[in-house]
C-alpha cells in the first residue's frame, strides 16, 4: 500500500524525518510479516513487541490506515506514557493522513472537529475511565496501547484501562521491553502457563535487538565501561575506599562506590564525560550531526554535568528537567539541531525519538532491566546501514550483566518469587516506572544522606559487545583508552567486532613490551611473562563469564568445551599461544561461527 487514506504522503519507516537505511518508501521485512500476520488472522488482542528502533509506530499506523479504509474501524485512540509521545504520536499519525488530536483533555468531553481519534496517556485514562468508555462505546474504535507495560503500574490504571477500552472493536498492544521488574498482570495481555507452572506473556508477534542487528534495523552497541578508585565517608563517620565494580565486594559497597564515582564534585564524570565527547567528536567525523545523551539521576546532578560539559565543549548542552514546561518544545529543538550534548534526569530514557542520539552517558544508579533497555533504546535507531552506538557506563556488576544480554528476550513472568538470587533478572523496583522517570527529591537526599562522597578517579576499564569483552584496562586518556575511543562511527556489526578484536591484541602487544624484559643467556629457553599470562586468564575469564552468562552454560562447561577443541592444559598450565587460542575460538562463537 503505498497510498495513504486521505491522500497524504506515503508512510516512511521511521520517525521522525529520515527513515533507516534501505527501508524506505517499503515496510520493513518485520513489519510486512507482522502485518500480514495481524490480516490474516483479524484478532480483536494483538501485542508485537519489538525492539527500541526497530518501528513500533509505522507498523501500528499501517494497521490503523487499513483498519480505517476497509470500514472496520472508523475511530483510533492511542494511549501513550507520557505527553511528549502523544504529541510524536499524532506527529507521525499526520504523515499518513490520520489526523489525532494530542491536545484532549479529559474535561474537553469530546475532540475537536477534523479528528478521527485522541492521543492521551495512561494517567488521562486511569482518572477518568468512563469518559474514555462512552468515547469508546460511541464509534467503532481501534486503541493503540504503546508500550502496554506501563498498563501493570498500578491496580488503578491497569482497572482503568480494562474500564475504558473494554468495548473497542480493536485493540493493539506495543512494546520494546515486554518485563516489568513486578508481577502485576498487564491490561490485554495473554498469559500462558510454561513447564513451571508459571504464567508468562504471549506476543503475537516478536522481533528482538538481535534479529534487529542483523536485519541492519538497529544500531550495534559498544559499551565503554570505566573503574577506578572511590572514597566516602560513611553516616557513621567511617572512611572507606573501594575501586569501582570490585567482584570482592558488598552489595553496600558497591552502591556507595557507584553513588561516589557519579558523584559531580569528582573526578570520575569529568572524566567519563571527556571520554563521551572524544567518541563523539570521532562519530561525528562520518555522521556530522551525531548527539549524545546523558541520563542524571535528579536535577542537582543534571545541571552539574551540564556545566561540566559546557567546560569540556565550549557549547552549552539542552538540559531537560521533568519540572520544565517547555521540555517537550526543548527536546525537539535538540532533534532538528546539530548540537552536541542534551542532559535529561531519566525522563529521555523511554521512547523519546531522537535518532541522531549516537552516543549516551549512563549517570544514574538505577538499574532495573525494564530501564536499562529502554535507556539503551534511545540509542539503537538506525538510519543509514554502518551507524554504531557507545554507551559509557559505571564498570559495576548489574550493568555489566545487563549490557552483556542486550540480545535476550523475555516476556513478562507472574506468579514470580518475590525474590531470587543475585544472579537472577528479577530486581523489585524501588518505585513504580513513572516515579523512576521523574525527580524524586525525597528518596534522592535520604540516600545521599547515608554518606558523603569524598573523591573519585576514573580508569578505563573494558568495552562490551555482542556478549564479549574487550580490552584489559588502561589510564583516562592513555593510548589503551584512545585506542577504542577512536573506533570509526560507520561499522556494521561483524565490522566492530573484528577491530575490537585488533584493538585488544595490540593493547595486550603495548603490555607486553612495557613488561621488564628479563635477562637470559643466549642459549636458554625463553622465560614466560608472568604479567601478560595474568592478563590474558583474567581476558579469558571475563569472555567465559560473558559466555556463561548469555547461553546458561556453567563456567568449568565452557572451559572443558575450549579445551576439547583448541587443545592444551588446564587455565592456570596453559601458556601465551593456548590461552589466546581459546580467546579467539571464544569471539567466534560470539559472532556465530563454530
Amino acid at each position: 500500500m503505498t497510498e495513504t487514506l486521505f491522500g497524504g504522503p506515503a508512510l516512511p519507516p521511521a520517525y521522525p524525518e529520515r527513515a533507516a537505511w534501505g527501508t524506505a518508501p517499503k515496510l520493513r521485512a518485520w513489519q510486512q510479516q507482522a502485518l500480514d500476520l495481524y490480516f490474516a488472522a483479524s484478532p480483536r488482542d494483538f501485542l508485537a513487541v519489538a525492539t527500541p528502533g526497530a518501528g513500533k509506530t509505522t507498523f501500528a499506523l499501517r494497521v490503523a490506515s487499513m483498519l480505517i479504509e476497509s470500514g472496520t474501524v472508523n475511530r483510533v485512540t492511542i494511549v501513550a506514557p507520557t505527553d511528549h509521545l502523544k504529541r510524536q504520536w499524532a506527529d507521525a499519525a499526520a504523515k499518513v493522513g490520520i489526523a489525532i488530536d494530542p491536545n484532549f483533555k479529559n474535561s474537553d468531553g469530546q475532540h475537536g472537529r477534523g479528528f478521527i481519534g485522541v492521543a492521551v496517556t495512561y494517567a488521562q485514562v486511569a482518572s477518568k475511565p468512563m469518559l474514555h468508555r462512552a468515547k469508546t462505546e460511541a464509534a467503532r474504535t481501534l486503541v493503540i496501547l504503546d508500550e502496554i507495560h506501563h498498563g501493570g503500574e498500578a491496580l488503578s490504571w491497569g482497572d482503568g484501562l480494562r474500564e475504558a477500552f473494554d468495548p473497542a472493536a480493536r485493540r493493539l498492544s506495543l512494546t520494546g521491553t515486554p518485563f516489568r521488574s513486578d508481577t502485576s498482570p498487564i491490561p490485554f495481555v495473554e498469559y500462558a502457563e510454561d513447564r513451571d507452572g508459571i504464567r508468562r506473556s504471549k506476543a503475537d508477534y516478536t522481533y528482538g535487538y538481535g534479529n534487529a542487528l542483523r536485519d541492519h534495523v538497529v544500531r550495534p552497541v559498544m559499551f565503554m565501561a570505566y573503574s577506578g578508585q572511590m572514597r566516602w565517608r560513611t553516616s557513621a563517620g567511617e572512611e572507606m575506599a573501594a575501586s569501582l565494580g570490585e567482584a570482592a565486594v558488598t552489595k553496600d559497597i558497591t552502591a556507595h562506590a557507584w553513588r561516589t564515582a557519579l558523584n559531580p564534585t569528582g573526578e570520575w564524570i569529568p572524566a567519563v564525560l571527556a571520554g563521551a565527547d572524544k567518541r563523539l567528536s570521532e562519530v561525528r567525523r562520518s555522521v556530522p550531526d551525531a548527539g549524545g545523551l546523558v541520563i542524571a539521576t535528579d536535577h542537582e546532578d543534571a545541571r552539574a554535568y551540564a556545566g561540566q560539559l559546557k567546560r569540556i565543549t565550549g557549547e552549552s548542552p539542552t538540559v531537560i528537567l521533568s519540572d520544565d514546561a517547555k521540555a517537550s518544545e526543548k527536546i525537539e529543538e535538540f532533534t532538528a539541531s546539530e548540537k552536541r550534548w542534551m542532559v535529561a534526569v531519566r525522563m529521555v530514557s523511554e521512547g523519546v525519538d531522537v535518532p541522531r542520539l549516537s552516543v549516551g552517558v549512563y549517570a544514574t544508579s538505577t538499574s532495573t532491566p525494564l530501564f536499562f533497555a529502554q535507556a539503551v533504546g534511545r540509542f539503537v535507531r538506525a538510519r543509514k546501514r554502518g551507524e554504531t552506538a557507545s554507551v559509557f557506563l559505571p564498570s559495576v556488576p548489574q550493568l555489566m550483566a545487563l549490557a552483556n544480554s542486550m540480545e535476550m528476550e523475555r516476556d513478562h513472568a507472574l506468579d514470580r518469587p518475590e525474590k531470587e538470587d543475585s544472579d537472577g533478572l528479577f530486581n523489585p523496583e524501588d518505585s513504580l516506572m513513572a516515579e523512576a522517570n521523574r525527580e524524586d527529591k525525597a528518596s534522592d537526599s535520604l540516600t545521599k544522606g547515608k554518606f558523603e562522597a569524598l573523591d573519585s578517579q576514573a580508569s578505563f576499564d573494558r568495552v562490551l559487545f555482542d556478549g564479549g569483552e574487550f580490552g584489559t584496562g588502561g589510564e583516562v586518556g592513555s593510548e589503551d583508552e584512545l585506542d577504542f575511543l577512536g573506533i570509526p562511527g560507520l561499522l556494521d556489526a561483524e565490522q566492530v567486532g573484528t577491530l575490537l578484536r585488533q584493538r585488544q591484541h595490540d593493547q595486550l602487544n603495548r603490555k607486553n613490551r612495557r613488561a621488564p624484559a628479563a635477562e637470559a643467556a643466549p642459549a636458554a629457553p625463553a622465560i614466560p611473562d608472568h604479567r601478560m599470562l595474568m592478563d590474558l586468564r583474567n581476558e579469558l575469564a571475563k569472555n567465559v563469564a560473558a559466555w556463561s552468562a548469555r547461553t546458561g552454560t556453567p563456567h568449568g562447561v565452557v572451559h572443558t568445551k575450549l579445551r576439547t577443541v583448541c587443545g592444551g592444559p588446564p587455565v592456570a598450565q596453559a601458556n601465551e599461544e593456548q590461552l589466546q587460542s581459546r580467546l579467539r575460538k571464544l569471539q567466534d562463537w560470539f559472532i556465530g561461527r563454530k
